[in-house]
């Protein structure tokens, strides 16, 4: 209001601006109050719901202990004790909340929600922590820790999420000041605001208990649990098998589950009396060369009723091997500045020995990786020996094209060639380059280029965007003008000492 002497008048002009300032301040207070009690009232909805979900788990958790105790037994130990957690953690915050809403003459009339005085009485006592809020602390402690101390050998993630999500630690403040976890979240806050947050947290512990039991039943708990969906697996010694050998191998259900017992098994039309926990061991002569048929099925009991599983599958009997065999995974061709992904192996022979330049191994049986980078040579010849089973060695080679890296394209907005684009969308877009129809996935990195605006003289830019300079340029140029990106400096991510051929420069057609 402004000083110095004033009418009457504007005086009762300034008193009445003061009042409606004020009747405005007091609705807005008033629609916040609504707002936190209708979110309360979503919140109690969203945490029935997931009380229902988890309790459909539990069920169907418990019928699976009663079919199958020995596999489901340990696990449904875990899942009790954290809906035990769970289930009195979020009783214990219902009655915190059934306390506050006695207070009030109506707990549904939100707008007369907007004290402080009830839960700061409650948790807190002469500017400390009151008993009461002592004792809130110790059950979110007790909930929290309980239940990462029984995930945190198989969950570690989750455990640590846990920690975090209930943690009661110190927070800092927007103004960098550090305040107690209680003082922070519920001092000073309007009654129906705290009730909110407390409904709130009964959420999370909710989603927590769903989303520990979802891990623990791979997320999918009937098609997990179900042993209708399993399927019947051989698992030979090895892929393939000379002509005179026995085939050997196993039969298993998706997983090997030693608490299965199989009441009978029939394979190729011959019961199979070789059985183990969880498995069906073969041993049969392997046939002759070609491919062969394993038919047959698992019976076994679930429930009251017997479950019948099919075995289908076949191998392969072939002639004992003269000749390696060696692939490249891409092609065969094999490419300067990258490493090249070799499959190495002689059929029938576990092991073998291979060399060439710039060839290593990559980890598993048989998988090697190439880089012939500084090789000259247009042409690599990979040399393979390995013994068989018998004694018996046996060698070849194989020779691959050596290439260059293709010419990379220059790309605007992922777009290359001839791109229409609007100005102001090609003044923040990134100037890049791509392999189109490379056979790796590489990254590429652009460090610069050169901008050409028609009449304008050539602008040298640092970077991967447009600079001052060059959106300045842009400014200039008409509509439907063409302007060019090219001369890109691109490198390869990770290989940077490998030179790449010129990039093919990009033009953009300005459509205003």
């Amino acid at each position: 209001m402004a000083s110095g002497k004033q009418s009457p008048r504007q005086k009762m002009i300034n008193l009445m601006y003061l009042v409606f300032i004020a009747m405005m301040a007091l609705n807005m207070s008033k629609e916040v109050l609504t707002a936190f009690g209708l979110m309360n009232e979503k919140l109690a909805e969203s945490s029935t719901a997931t009380t229902q979900r988890n309790s459909a788990f539990m069920a169907g958790l418990a019928e699976k202990v009663s079919e199958q105790p020995k596999k489901y037994a340990p696990l449904k130990e875990k899942a009790d004790k954290i809906d035990e957690l769970s289930s009195n953690f979020t009783a214990y915050i219902d009655n915190l909340k059934n306390e506050l809403q006695a207070t009030v003459s109506d707990p549904e009339d939100y707008e007369t929600m907007d004290k402080s005085n009830e839960l700061d009485e409650m948790f807190f006592q002469s500017g400390t922590i009151s008993p009461k809020g002592e004792e809130f602390l110790n059950q979110i402690e007790i909930y929290r820790e309980g239940v990462a101390s029984t995930i945190e050998d198989a969950f570690p993630q989750i455990a640590q999420k846990v920690r975090s999500e209930f943690s009661t630690g110190e927070v800092t403040t927007r103004e960098n000041i550090k305040k107690p976890w209680l003082d922070y979240h519920y001092q000073g806050f309007p009654l129906i605001a705290s009730i909110t947050k407390l409904t709130q947290m009964q959420v999370d512990v909710k989603s927590t208990e769903s989303q520990i039991l979802s891990a623990m039943l791979s997320g999918q708990l009937q098609s997990e649990v179900s042993l209708t969906n399993y399927q019947a697996i051989v698992v030979p010694d090895k892929t393939a098998f000379f002509s005179g050998e026995n085939f050997k191998g196993k039969v298993v259900l998706g997983r090997v589950d030693n608490t299965l017992q199989f009441d009978n098994v029939t394979i190729n039309g011959k019961k199979v009396e070789s059985t183990q926990a969880g498995q069906v061991v073969l041993d049969f002569p392997a046939g002759n060369i070609g491919e062969q048929d394993i038919k047959g099925q698992l019976e076994f009991k679930e429930g009251d009723s017997t479950v019948v599983i099919p075995v289908s599958s076949s191998y392969t009997v072939i002639p004992k091997p003269n000749n390696a065999v060696i692939s490249a995974d891409k092609m065969n061709v094999v490419y300067r500045g990258v490493q090249n992904p070799m499959t190495i192996s002689i059929p029938g022979v576990p092991s073998v020995s291979a060399n060439a330049p710039g060839l290593r191994q990559a980890g598993g049986a048989g998988k090697y990786t190439m880089d012939v980078t500084t090789l000259q040579a247009r042409e690599v010849a990979i040399k393979v020996s390995g013994k068989l089973p018998t004694g018996e060695t046996v060698s070849d080679s194989k020779t691959f094209r050596i290439k260059d890296i293709p010419r990379p394209v220059g790309t605007v907005r992922g777009e290359d060639g001839s791109v229409s684009m609007q100005r102001n969308s090609l003044e923040i877009a990134n100037i890049g380059a791509s392999l189109p129809d490379f056979d790796f996935d590489l990254n590429l990195n652009v460090t610069g280029f050169k901008f050409k605006v028609p009449g304008q003289p050539t602008i040298i830019v640092r970077g991967n965007r447009l600079d001052d300079r060059a959106k300045a340029a842009l400014r200039r140029a008409g509509r439907g003008e063409s302007v060019q990106v090219y001369d890109i400096e691109a490198s390869l991510a990770g290989n940077s000492s490998y030179k790449l051929k010129k990039v093919a420069p990009v033009f953009i057609e300005l459509t205003n």
